[in-house]
């Protein structure tokens, strides 16, 4: 005669949480990988002011000028000719890139220009120049 197993009260059901766990260490790698970081310039700047300035969506790649005419990407400091290079890497990484460049006040237009020029030649066509709110 076969014997049957009962219930008894001292059995607890459980629960088996792995599959839970699978799920959030899923979502939080998903989450890791699609989420893009922001890479500020590396300086800060007196913008000038601009009564029709508008908002813009988020700029991926900054670009800093100071008044003496340096150049800073990524917390360093880079000459005119490296720009470019730069730029191309960074447009490698997030193929939908826009540049935001922050130039002071007393930067001179021709270096804005060369740099705006090193952007463009590197496939970006997508430029904002910031500028402080009146």
């Amino acid at each position: 005669m076969a014997r049957r197993k009962t219930a008894t009260l001292n059995d607890e059901a459980q629960v088996d949480m792995t599959p839970m766990l699978d799920i959030v260490f899923i979502l939080l790698i998903f989450f890791i990988v699609t989420t893009s970081f922001v890479k500020e310039a590396g300086i800060e700047v007196n913008r000038p002011q601009a009564a029709q300035s508008t908002a813009q969506p988020s700029a991926n790649i900054f670009i800093a000028l100071t008044d003496s005419g340096l150049i800073f990407m990524e917390n360093r400091e880079v000459d005119i000719q490296r720009v470019r290079a730069n730029v191309e890497r960074m447009l490698a990484e997030s193929p939908e890139a826009q540049v935001m460049i922050q130039a002071d006040q007393d930067t001179k237009h021709g270096l804005v220009v060369k740099v705006m020029d090193q952007v463009k030649a590197a496939g970006i066509d997508a430029i904002s120049v910031s500028a402080e709110p009146k």
